[in-house]
C-alpha cells in the first residue's frame, strides 16, 4: 500500500477496534418478511419497506410494462431529453395524494435535500435545522452556504429562541417529519407556529411519514392537519412506496423554481421509466385502500408492546420504527450477529448514525409481516438477549 494511502488503513483498523465498522451484508432475493442475505434465509428486519409493495406484483408488472414502451434508460437529464410522460404524470399524482398545488420528483431523497437547500437560502440568508435531523439535511445545509444553527431536538421554544436572536435576508426552518433513528415525530403545529411567527420558510423532510402517518399514509402534515402551512415537503420513493426516488411537494411557485435551480434536477440523468411507472403504481394503490397502513401498524402496535414485555428499551419511538437500545456499539454489533445465527436480520447501528453510547438494532415493522414472523423475532430476540445479559 503506498504510504500517502496508509491513513485509511489505520482509519479502518480503528473503526474495526471500535465495533464501527460496517460490514455490508449482500441481499440474493427481492424484499419482503423473509429474503436471502449472505446465502441464508433470514426474517427480515431491516427494511424500509413499511408497506411491503418493493415485491408487489402491481409494481413489478407496471415496471416491465413501462420497460417495453420507453427502454430501459433515460439517457438524459430532465431539462434536456429526460422527461417521460410518466414523470409528469408522477408529478401529478404525487401532489393530488398531497394535497398540494404541485411536485417535482428527483433521484432520490437525498438529492431531493441537496437540490431544495441550497435553492432556496445562500449566504446572506439562515437555516434552522432541528440537531437530528438526517444527513441529507445537513449535507444540503453546508452546499448552501448560508448560515446554519441547530436547535435543540423536538423543541419549537428552542427554534423560537433561535429565531428571535438572529437577523437574516431568508430564514429556513426545516426538520424531519419521523425521526429515522428514534422512530419519534416532529411536534409540527407548534414548530408551524413558530415560523409563521418569524415569517421564516418551512421545509418537512417526510421519507418516513410517508406511507405512514395520515390519512392513508399521506404524511405528517396531513396527519396534522396543518394543510397549506407547511411551504416544502420532501418525500421518497424508496420506502413506503417500495421503489426509488425522491420528491419535493408545496406550492407552485417553489416547484417551479426548482425546475429551474435545482442542481440533480439540472444535472443528473432523470428517473428511468421502469422506476417511475412503479411509483405511480405505488400511488395508485395508497389512493385505492388504507389495508396495508392499517396492517402496518396493527403490527408495530403489536411488536413493540410485546419486545418491551420482554424488558427491552424501546425509546421514544411513536411510529413502527422500533429502536431496541442497547449502549455501545460492540455490544450492538454482537446481539445483531447472534440474531443472525438464529435466522433474524437486524442490523447494529452506532456512531455517527447515532450519539456514541447510543447504540441499538432499529428494528423495521412492515405490513408484509404476518403474526407468526413477529412472533418468531420475538422468540430470537429474548433468547439473544438473555444469553447476553442484556434482559432476564
Amino acid at each position: 500500500m503506498s504510504t500517502k494511502l496508509r491513513w485509511i488503513s489505520d482509519e479502518l483498523n480503528n473503526l474495526r477496534q471500535a465495533g464501527l465498522y460496517n460490514t455490508v451484508r449482500t441481499i440474493g432475493s427481492p424484499q419482503g418478511a423473509w429474503i436471502v442475505v449472505d446465502g441464508k434465509r433470514v426474517l427480515n428486519f431491516c427494511s424500509n419497506n413499511y408497506l411491503g409493495l418493493a415485491n408487489d406484483p402491481r409494481l413489478r408488472d407496471a415496471a416491465k410494462k413501462a420497460i417495453d414502451e420507453f427502454g430501459a434508460g433515460p439517457a438524459a437529464v430532465r431539462t434536456i431529453a429526460g422527461t417521460l410522460t410518466l414523470h409528469r404524470e408522477l408529478e401529478r399524482r404525487l401532489a393530488q395524494f398531497k394535497g398540494v398545488e404541485a411536485a417535482i420528483v428527483f433521484q432520490s431523497g437525498f438529492a431531493a435535500n441537496l437540490a431544495t437547500i441550497p435553492a432556496l437560502v445562500g449566504k446572506e440568508d439562515e437555516i434552522f435545522s432541528d440537531e437530528l435531523n438526517h444527513a441529507s439535511i445537513i449535507d444540503g445545509a453546508r452546499l448552501s452556504g448560508a448560515k446554519i444553527d441547530r436547535y435543540m431536538h423536538n423543541r419549537p421554544d428552542a427554534l423560537d429562541e433561535a429565531l428571535q436572536d438572529c437577523a437574516f435576508r431568508r430564514g429556513l426552518v426545516v426538520t424531519d417529519g419521523v425521526f429515522s433513528m428514534d422512530g419519534d415525530i416532529a411536534p409540527l403545529p407548534e414548530i408551524v407556529k413558530v415560523a409563521e411567527k418569524h415569517k421564516a420558510m418551512l421545509m418537512v423532510d417526510d421519507a418516513h411519514g410517508e406511507g405512514v402517518l395520515g390519512r392513508g399514509g399521506r404524511g405528517i402534515v396531513d396527519h396534522f392537519k396543518m394543510h397549506g402551512r407547511v411551504d416544502v415537503e420532501v418525500g421518497t420513493l424508496s420506502k413506503a412506496f417500495g421503489v426509488v426516488g425522491g420528491y419535493v411537494a408545496g406550492k407552485k411557485e417553489i416547484v417551479e423554481w426548482l425546475n429551474q435551480r435545482g442542481r440533480p434536477f439540472l444535472f443528473s440523468s432523470a428517473l428511468t421509466a421502469a422506476d417511475t411507472a412503479a411509483c405511480i403504481a405505488g400511488v395508485e394503490i395508497l389512493e385505492s385502500s388504507t389495508e396495508l397502513v392499517d396492517r402496518l401498524w396493527d403490527n408495530a402496535r403489536y411488536f413493540k408492546s410485546e419486545i418491551k414485555r420482554l424488558g427491552f428499551d424501546t425509546g421514544k419511538s411513536e411510529t413502527p420504527i422500533t429502536p431496541v437500545m442497547l449502549g455501545e456499539a460492540p455490544l450492538a454489533q454482537k446481539f445483531s450477529r447472534a440474531l443472525f445465527d438464529t435466522g433474524v436480520f437486524a442490523m447494529a447501528i452506532g456512531y455517527p448514525t447515532v450519539p456514541q453510547g447510543k447504540a441499538r438494532l432499529r428494528v423495521m415493522i412492515s405490513a408484509a409481516h404476518a403474526r407468526a414472523d413477529l412472533d418468531r423475532g420475538l422468540e430470537a430476540f429474548a433468547k439473544v438477549g438473555r444469553g447476553l445479559g442484556v434482559i432476564k
